[in-house]
């Protein structure tokens, strides 16, 4: 006949190789173009060979500003924090989950007085007292793979959280260029409004002085002045825009909204836009899209969350230990120490309960479907996402180059139009005209500049090449 300790080392035996029930996660298979369609433009490079993984894109606008805002924004960025303590707080929970594939030890100690009463003591004395220091063990084996399963699905639910700071830190990031683009774009517009005046002040001059020489009609004035005075109308709105974009830099860089204004009130020029941009294939999207992953470990989890359901089907077996002393003062014979100890084996037979274990199973397989869902739907949207910048990144480059034409072209129309006017060859209106429409051409090719450098960013953003090295590292063991 086995002794007792063989039956517990087979148990334990057991307990370590037990089988796993429930369902293994398996990647969903998906069906994926060969590459983006991207519009007929020289900028774009959709070879299947490209390398989208640019590790700083914001370097390829060559402009230093903008380095240093990013880097600023990734190492204070408030929002950024709070993600990085979602994930620290993960991975705790996946330290601690791991602690249930071992023994559980704990201690504990009583001691005290104590005092029966008189129809309590039976002969004995009444007061007493008492010492009872012990070790506790307990132990879950873990036949069908209940704490397994537990242990990976925190382990996805982790994952899942790095992969969210990953996300954070390209909104983040996406954020802080195009605001700074923006700002550099409102500056540019600023600049044309100041230049505009200053023609336009000259023209008022005179018109003004033609008057006063009897030449000129006070409609003439008073058009001249129309026009200035709509163009210097647009200078108050530009100077609000500038200051809000600073205010929103400041605070994505964990700063307070004033503490840029000064660094960035010196205007500068729109950055570079990049020579090219490489797309990569959509097969690379869906494995670098943050996103994504985090939505495929979100659906590994609700896959092991269907094993720990069906493990309740099993019954559930925890190990017990005590071992201890019992000490014990009164002034009786029976007086002195003892030791207490306790081996045992529970069992919790509520997996006989096997309708509700079986509501509790389709609940988690509901929720998993409704995961794969949304995991396809995710990778769906990343590739709505680039096809949608892709396309209006090319477009505005498109636009940049007849708007850069007109602008020049129109220029040059309105310093002949001065010329002219000077010299008497043409009217006022002519001149007015010309000016109005060099200020609308300027206007239109800072803004159709400033949003390509801006479609650039959101093609970056949405291809979400360029984080690997911020990424929190990954959780620490092995799988158990």
């Amino acid at each position: 006949m086995l002794n007792r300790k063989s039956i517990l080392a087979t148990v334990f035996s057991l307990g370590l190789t037990g089988c796993s029930v429930g369902p293994h996660y398996k990647q969903p298979t998906l069906v994926l173009p060969q590459q983006f369609t991207a519009p007929d433009t020289a900028s774009v490079d959709v070879s299947p060979h490209a390398d989208a993984d640019d590790p700083e894109f914001w370097h390829s606008f060559n402009d230093p500003e903008l380095s240093s805002l990013v880097q600023r924004s990734l190492t204070a960025n408030n929002d950024l924090r709070v993600a990085l303590a979602h994930y620290d707080s993960a991975n705790a929970l996946l330290r601690e989950a791991k602690f249930d594939r071992y023994p559980t030890v704990t201690m504990s100690t009583s001691v005290g007085r104590q005092k029966f009463g008189a129809n309590q003591a039976f002969g004995y004395p009444r007061n007493n007292r008492f010492f009872t220091p012990g070790i506790n063990a307990s132990w879950e084996l873990d036949f069908f793979g209940r704490v397994r399963h537990n242990i990976e699905a925190q382990r996805q639910q982790t994952l899942a959280d790095a992969s969210n700071l990953a996300a954070m830190q390209v909104t983040v990031v996406g954020e802080v260029a195009s605001t700074y683009i923006d700002l550099r774009g409102r500056q540019e517009l600023l600049r044309i409004a100041r230049e505009n005046v200053e023609n336009e002040q000259e023209t008022v001059r005179l018109v003004e002085a033609a008057y006063s020489a009897g030449r000129g009609t006070e409609f003439d004035t008073s058009r001249a002045r129309a026009l200035l005075e709509t163009t210097t109308s647009r200078i108050p709105e530009l100077l609000s825009a500038i200051a809000l974009d600073e205010h929103r830099l400041a605070v994505l860089c964990g700063l307070s909204p004033e503490a840029l204004v000064s660094e960035l009130e010196v205007a500068k020029p729109l950055p570079d836009l990049p020579q090219r941009i490489d797309l990569g294939t959509p097969a690379d999207l869906v494995r670098r899209r943050p996103d994504v992953s985090a939505s495929e470990e979100r659906l590994h989890a609700a896959t092991e969350q269907i094993g720990i359901a069906t493990a309740d089907l099993f019954p559930r077996v925890n190990f017990a230990g005590l071992l201890g002393l019992n000490e014990f003062h009164g002034d009786t014979p029976f007086d002195g120490v003892s030791a207490v100890n306790l081996a045992a084996l529970n069992i919790d037979w509520s997996f006989l309960d096997r309708g509700r274990v079986r509501a509790r199973i389709a609940a988690k397989r509901a929720d998993g479907d409704a995961q794969l869902a949304q995991y396809q739907q995710s990778v769906l949207l990343a590739l709505e996402d680039v096809e949608n910048a892709l396309v209006s990144y090319a477009r505005s480059q498109d636009r940049d180059v007849q708007l850069q034409l007109a602008a020049n072209d129109s220029k040059r129309a309105a310093d002949l139009a001065s010329v002219r006017f000077k010299n008497g060859a043409t009217g006022l209106l002519d001149l007015l005209d010309a000016q109005r429409v060099q200020l609308q051409a300027e206007d239109a090719y800072a803004e159709s500049h400033s949003n390509s450098a801006i479609s650039a960013v959101l093609l970056y953003k949405s291809l979400a090449g360029g984080w690997p090295q911020h990424f929190p590292p990954a959780p620490r063991g092995g799988r158990p």
